[in-house]
C-alpha cells in the first residue's frame, strides 16, 4: 500500500526525521495519497491567491528572509504538519519547514510544532493556507483522542463517519487516525449500508430479511453489509439475514444494552447518535464493538494555533 511521495505524509515515504506515530493500536498506518495533499493544497491556494499576494508585493522587499514558528495557543494532537510543509513549498521555493512533533503526538500550549525559514514573500504567500489546514487537523486529533481516552475501553473503535467537510475526507480521516480513531467506510461506493431511507423501501419482518438476504448473494464475499436500524424490533429480521454490522441508531443504553444481548456474537454491533465525550464511556460499557461520530468531523473546532515571527532580514 505504500506509495512514493514528495510530501513525506505518514504511511508514504515518511521523512526519516519525523517517524509517523499517527497508527492504530496495531501499528498499521494508513497511507494518504501524495497527489490528494498536493491538490488540495494547491485549490486552497488558487482561492486565497488569485493574482498573488498584493500586499507582499508591494510592501515586502524581494529579499527579505522571513524566520517563524507554528505555535500552539492551547493543547492538544498533532495531525497536518507535512500538509503544512506542502503549503509552504506550493507558495514559493525555498523555504524550509522543520517539523518539530509528529502526527499523532500529543503538545502543551506554547509548543512550537514546527519551524521554517526561507523568502519572506513566499511565508507569508502560503501562511494562512497552512495554518487553516494544520489548525483544522489538530482540531479534529484532538476531539477524537478525547473520545478514545474518555470511552474506557481499549477493544471498542471510535469512528468517523461520512459527515466529512466537502473536499477534505481524506486529510480529516487522516486526522482522525491521527487521533487514534477509526475509519467508517470511505465513500458509497466502498460498501454496502442500508438506512432508514432505505429500509422503507424493504418493508418488515421476514420481507425485510429476504431483501436482505437477496442482498448478500448479490455482492461479492469482500464487501461489508451494515444495516441501520432505531428499533429493537428491527433487530432479528436485520441481524437474521447474516448483515456483517447493525448499527443501533439513537438507541438509548438500556436498548443498547439489550441489542448487545439479542445479537450475540452474531455480528459487529455499532452505536450512533449522541456520542459526546460526557455521554461514550457509558455506551462503550454496553458492549458494543463500535461508537460512530460524526462530531470529531462535522462539528470540531479548529485548534488555536499562532504563526510567529522569530527573526527576518
Amino acid at each position: 500500500m505504500t506509495e512514493q511521495s514528495t510530501t513525506g505524509i505518514p504511511g508514504t515515504a515518511v521523512d526519516a526525521t519525523v517517524p509517523s506515530t499517527a497508527a492504530h493500536d496495531d501499528g498499521v498506518t494508513w497511507p494518504v495519497p501524495a497527489a490528494a495533499v498536493t491538490r488540495i493544497v494547491a485549490d486552497a491556494l488558487a482561492e486565497d491567491l488569485p493574482q498573488g499576494d498584493l500586499t507582499a508585493q508591494v510592501l515586502v522587499p524581494a529579499a527579505a528572509v522571513a524566520h517563524v514558528a507554528v505555535i500552539a495557543r492551547e493543547p492538544g494532537v498533532c495531525a497536518g504538519i507535512e500538509v503544512f510543509r506542502e503549503a509552504m513549498r506550493q507558495g514559493g521555493a525555498g523555504v524550509d519547514v522543520r517539523p518539530a512533533v509528529r502526527d499523532g503526538a500529543r503538545f502543551a500550549a506554547g509548543d512550537v510544532l514546527a519551524t521554517a525559514s526561507g523568502p519572506a514573500r513566499a511565508v507569508l504567500a502560503a501562511e494562512r493556507v497552512g495554518l487553516n489546514l494544520l489548525q483544522r487537523l489538530c482540531g479534529v486529533a484532538t476531539q477524537t483522542r478525547a473520545l478514545v481516552d474518555a470511552a474506557g475501553r481499549d477493544d471498542v473503535r471510535i469512528a468517523d463517519t461520512r459527515k466529512t467537510t466537502p473536499g477534505l475526507r481524506v486529510l480529516e480521516r487522516y486526522a482522525v487516525r491521527c487521533g487514534g480513531g477509526h475509519n467508517h467506510r470511505d465513500n458509497l461506493s466502498s460498501a454496502v449500508m442500508a438506512k432508514d431511507n432505505h429500509l422503507a423501501l424493504l418493508g418488515t419482518g421476514a420481507e425485510l430479511t429476504a431483501a436482505l438476504r437477496a442482498a448478500r448473494a448479490r455482492l461479492g464475499h469482500t464487501v461489508h453489509l451494515e444495516v441501520e436500524i432505531d428499533s429493537l424490533e428491527q433487530l432479528e429480521p436485520v441481524v437474521s439475514a447474516g448483515v456483517d454490522t447493525v448499527m443501533l441508531d439513537n438507541f438509548g443504553l438500556e436498548d443498547l444494552a439489550e441489542g448487545v444481548r439479542r445479537v450475540a456474537g452474531r455480528c459487529l454491533v455499532e452505536a450512533s447518535g449522541n456520542v459526546s465525550v460526557e455521554t461514550v464511556a457509558a455506551i462503550a460499557a454496553t458492549g458494543v464493538d463500535v461508537i460512530s461520530a460524526g462530531s470529531i468531523t462535522h462539528s470540531v473546532r479548529s485548534l488555536d494555533l499562532g504563526l510567529d515571527w522569530v527573526g527576518g532580514a
